[in-house]
């Protein structure tokens, strides 16, 4: 049994990481951190786990928390947890983090779109936790960065167009996302009468999480330039992204869809619909599953993947247990095995 800690347990993430925890076999929630909520009972807090745990939120101290646990996961804000995780990792302890501290390889690439990097010496041990790509060194770090969860839904729509070079490396993303995405905290964009009955796009080619993008889709064998354009959707969660790309050469959508399956053979969570069928927010929410869908507009000699994720799951807690359970040495798929749910 490895006893883990949660800092940051009470926003959207940590508390959906929280409850597939509660399910998992070979882990037990050790310790929960937070800041705002300290001293409140987390079933208090949040009723719908009300049965299922009785802790307290503690404050955000790694010391009391090693004392407990041998892994931490940090669900904090940018640059607001880094000191905290080298603090774990110089522990000896295992980390998973939410944030973008140690998603980019690049302390320079970092500091254009959010500040000045706290701890970039973090970057050179952190492996990027997106299983589909790094499975093999996920395995064997200490630390993984959770990816965020525009580039989780892009990047698994255009990794294999990529890697087996079909495809221009001059791509453009379209994604929707529900307002879960923002986080629990108040503002007036997330405000039930400001983003109700409205579609909204917004950081239009400036999104922090284009150079996410950038660098893992580069790494699957071309330098890929990324256009990038987010919008806000009145729902509460799911992404679905609408990928486009020149083809190099003609192809069928049996031959992409052929493709695609060859690439994503094995993997868990990954699901390539047949040709002709599309993926919707509905069909993966509540899960882990990822599902793509490919079409090419054959006027122009196009490419067209969308995919679809629970951009809580997916892409943020469930992104994280995956990571977690290769860590440990545990089935990959433990307690992620959950159905979507319908309606």
């Amino acid at each position: 049994m490895t006893n883990v800690a949660i800092f940051g347990a009470t926003g959207y993430g940590g508390v959906e990481l929280l409850r597939i925890l509660l399910e998992h076999p070979d882990v037990n929630v050790a310790y929960l951190g937070g800041h705002t909520t300290v001293g409140e009972n987390v079933a208090e807090f949040y009723p719908h786990l009300s049965g299922a745990i009785d802790m307290e939120v503690r404050e955000i101290d790694v010391s009391a928390a090693a004392e407990v646990a041998d892994l931490m996961f940090f669900a904090l804000p940018h640059a607001v947890g880094a000191e905290l995780v080298a603090e774990a990792l110089e522990g000896g302890h295992r980390v998973i983090d939410f944030s973008a501290d140690c998603r980019l390889k690049s302390a320079e690439i970092y500091e254009l779109h959010y500040e000045p990097h706290p701890r970039p010496d973090l970057l050179e041990q952190a492996v990027y936790g997106l299983p589909e790509l790094h499975r093999e060194e996920i395995i064997q770090t200490q630390l993984t960065a959770v990816p965020g969860c525009y580039p989780t839904s892009a990047i698994l729509a255009l990794a294999p167009a990529v890697s087996e070079g079909i495809i221009e490396p001059d791509v453009i993303v379209d994604s929707k996302s529900g307002v879960s995405g923002a986080g629990r905290k108040l503002s007036l964009v997330t405000h039930y009468t400001e983003c109700n009955e409205s579609v909204a796009a917004y950081k239009i080619a400036s999104h922090r999480h284009t150079p996410e993008m950038v660098q893992e889709l580069s790494g699957c064998g071309a330098d890929v330039s990324v256009t990038f354009t987010p919008h806000l959707i009145p729902m509460n969660r799911g992404i679905l992204s609408t990928c486009y790309a020149k083809l190099t050469a003609g192809m069928t959508v049996d031959e992409l869809v052929d493709l695609y399956r060859g690439f994503y053979d094995g993997e868990p969570f990954v699901r390539v619909l047949d040709a002709g069928s599309v993926p919707a927010t509905k069909h993966v929410s509540g899960s882990n599953f990822c599902h793509i869908g490919l079409a090419i507009d054959e006027t122009n000699g196009r490419l067209i993947a969308v995919s679809a994720i629970d951009n809580l799951i997916k892409g943020l807690a469930g992104a994280a247990v995956q990571c977690m359970n290769l860590m440990l040495g545990c089935d990959e798929t433990t307690a992620l095995e959950r159905h979507p749910i319908w309606p």
